[in-house]
């Protein structure tokens, strides 16, 4: 995986002659003094510091995580020292892997490229839910495609879940996201194999990948549970009487549908395709369930 990697020297000679072979390897490679580090870095927003152990090292660490604009960049350090007391500073002040120099090349390449792979994960990871987000997905999506086999893309949406927050507020809305993301995950694992995938887009959209045998199945099993489990999440009088009672813009009274879940299924029956295309077919069908009263599930059965 290539990434932005700022190279920073603090005297010593270590990482100072790695940036033409990232630059080889299809890194975006730049290189900043000790002292210039850290605006550096806020400027660049590089994916990677490699920082070059010296007397400043230790500052420019406590400074990167010390700072919200900075604090998320993963940090490899490259030191001279062998002494192991002196590399458990380092890991202590801030660094997310130390190195000892002489380097092996082949070794530091896939420290760093699997340092990216692991922050563009966690970084893309959804905070609520803690499933995997944006990147992932297209990641996810783009392999099942790159194989050649068929595959499913499910896109899941909350219906009325704005006016469900305006009447019970952000903190039971994030209960009712919760349940739906359980609902979900506990019909992949009752999906069997091969496995399908799972991940949230933000807000109230979810994305499934998976077997087209299993998207209706999935997407059935997930709505039935979670219109079993969503009445608790109501105040008692507006579960009975099936709706809420808002107050919009103009000061009226508006009675709101209760939260229902609408899913859009694409299906790609093999061979090559652009994944980006499922992902929008899906995304149109998720449309089409929306316009349907209550939950539904639509299927793109065009061929």
């Amino acid at each position: 995986m290539a990434g932005r990697i700022l190279l920073v020297d603090d005297g010593g000679d270590a990482v100072r002659h790695l940036g033409v072979e990232l630059s080889a390897r299809g890194h975006d490679v730049e290189h900043a003094l000790c002292g210039a580090a850290i605006d550096k870095a806020m400027l660049s927003r590089p994916d990677l510091v490699l920082l070059d152990a010296g007397v400043h090292s230790v500052d420019v660490l406590r400074h990167l995580r010390a700072d919200p604009m900075t604090a998320w960049m993963p940090v490899l350090v490259v030191t001279a020292d062998p002494d192991a007391v002196g590399r458990a500073h380092l890991l202590a002040s801030g660094a997310d892997d130390c190195m000892t120099a002489p380097l092996d090349l082949l070794e530091l390449t896939a420290r760093i490229e699997g340092t990216l792979r692991r922050s563009a994960d966690i970084r893309s990871l959804s905070p609520l839910t803690g499933l995997p987000g944006n990147h992932r997905i297209d990641v996810e999506v783009a392999a099942r495609a790159a194989s050649g086999l068929p595959y499913a893309v499910c896109h899941v949406d909350l219906d009325e879940f704005k006016g469900f927050n305006d009447a019970y507020g952000f903190q039971r809305g994030d209960g009712l996201l919760l349940l739906l993301a359980a609902c979900l995950q506990r019909a992949l694992l009752r999906a069997g194999e091969p496995p399908p995938f799972l991940g949230h887009i933000g807000g109230d959209d979810f994305v499934v990948a998976c077997h087209p045998d299993q998207a209706e199945p999935l997407a059935d099993s997930a709505l039935e549970e979670f219109a079993r489990l969503s009445p608790a999440h109501y105040d008692a009088c507006d579960e009975e009487r099936g709706y809420l009672e808002t107050i919009d813009r103009r000061g009226e009274l508006r009675r709101q549908p209760l939260v229902s879940v609408s899913v859009g299924v694409a299906l790609h029956r093999g061979g090559a395709g652009d994944h980006r295309r499922v992902l929008a077919i899906a995304n149109e069908m998720k449309g089409v369930a929306k316009r349907q009263r209550g939950s539904f599930v639509a299927v793109d059965r065009r061929e």
